[in-house]
């Protein structure tokens, strides 16, 4: 295993992880850029632009580009998130030099005028879609409320008014603005020649052109303004009356991404709410009163929350809730056993062993760390970090990140709900 990196005159960021024992490789071009970068005016353009880059560029057709990843047997997607948008392949090391110049050039495609209309249909039915289905938008219309006032608040997808209303033109100012060299890092993972790797990365984009020094994205933190807040609380009911279940959400604060006790965060959502085997699974699923009862948590570079996920028949709800607190009050009172940690420790250690076994499993876990702290760090690390944790430092984060306080959220056919 070996970590290279380098970088391009224009500042592009190229780095890999090198591992000749496996079979494939992966790699993605991870762009510094997502919905908390966005004014409501032009809400959800990032995610728009994922789409439209695959619409192709001013000498390749949609078309085309789905035949020749499908030739080279290329399994490409992309993702956008609140702070990045990540396009990557999987695929065989013969194949990597063209997918990585098909799939680079996309990152300056066409815009057409009837391909922007074409997909803003597909969006704005993919945000009317996401409204109707359970959770019936609940996660959104949450996170709006526990950071109303701050850009993590802002919807990926943005509103039907937002994405009705962007123009080709908008779309251009924003790849211009946030598609520089500067604010986008290639990763590999797997069988890559590192040299080769970076040939092409400078054919592709050594030609990118770079902002000026006093527009260029901070490296760490892709030139965002941040900004630790504290999480709003309060009750919030939302009638739908086509649901079949009520689905309540509960958020509270929890540790950033950059916080040195995220991984102990991590293990305290393991043990209270993991799908099985956890508190919150034998209390509330394997009793028969809820259909799912879940804790996890979201991190982002200034900010994290804890966000409890439970739904069950509207009958069960308040009871659902009412002994999700209980065990919440009982956990404050540091009522988390030895034993629980450590077969938390055992789960998160082998999915974090089977999840990193593949080159697509490592890209991901490299890529997170570089985009928000700028470093390498091995699977070895990560493995030894999680056993260091100690009961002493899960009583101790759960102290200064209470889940017994939360914003409570709930959505579905009750017209009543009492706390």
């Amino acid at each position: 295993m070996q970590f290279r990196k380098t970088q391009l005159d224009n500042g592009l960021e190229v780095i890999a992880e090198i591992n000749e024992a496996t079979y494939s490789v992966s790699f993605g071009f991870f762009v510094k850029t997502g919905s908390r970068n966005e004014t409501s005016e032009i809400a959800g353009v990032s995610h728009f632009l994922e789409h439209l880059v695959f619409k192709g560029t001013e000498h390749c057709s949609a078309e085309e580009v789905n035949r020749r990843l499908d030739e080279l047997g290329a399994d490409a997607n992309a993702f956008t998130t609140e702070e990045q948008t990540v396009f990557f392949a999987s695929l065989l090391p013969e194949s990597l030099d063209e997918t990585v110049e098909l799939l680079g050039g996309l990152l300056r495609p066409a815009l057409r005028q009837n391909d922007v209309e074409m997909e803003k249909q597909v969006i704005l039915e993919e945000i009317r879609m996401y409204g109707d289905q359970p959770p019936f938008g609940a996660d959104d219309k949450s996170r709006e409320l526990f950071f109303a006032g701050h850009p993590l608040a802002n919807s990926v997808l943005g509103t039907i008014e937002s994405v009705s209303g962007l123009s080709a033109e908008q779309l251009r100012h924003y790849l211009e603005e946030q598609y520089c060299p500067e604010n986008i890092v290639l990763i590999g993972a797997g069988r890559i020649n590192f040299d080769q790797f970076v040939h092409k990365a400078q054919q592709v984009g050594g030609n990118w052109k770079s902002k000026s020094s006093s527009d260029v994205a901070d490296k760490n933190g892709a030139g965002l303004e941040l900004r630790r807040v504290c999480g709003n609380r309060g009750f919030h009911r939302i009638f739908k009356e086509s649901a079949s279940q009520q689905y309540t959400l509960l958020l509270s604060d929890a540790p950033s991404a950059r916080d040195a006790d995220r991984f102990t965060a991590g293990m305290i959502a393991n043990m209270i709410g993991d799908d099985i085997g956890s508190r919150l699974y034998w209390e509330l699923v394997d009793s028969g009163i809820a259909d799912s009862a879940e804790l996890g948590i979201s991190e982002f570079f200034d900010n994290g929350f804890f966000v409890t996920g439970l739904s069950s028949e509207p009958e069960y709800a308040e009871e659902v809730l009412n002994r999700t607190r209980k065990i919440y009050a009982d956990v404050a009172r540091n009522s988390l056993t030895q034993e629980e940690l450590d077969r938390s420790k055992n789960k998160i250690l082998s999915r974090l062993v089977l999840a990193n076994e593949r080159p697509s499993g490592r890209l991901f876990s490299i890529g997170g760390e570089w985009i928000v702290h700028r470093q390498y760090r091995t699977i070895r690390q990560d493995l030894e970090e999680i056993r260091r944790i100690t009961l002493d430092d899960v009583n101790t984060v759960l102290k200064k990140y209470p889940l017994d306080n939360p914003l409570l959220v709930t959505i579905g056919p009750l017209e009543k709900f009492d706390l």
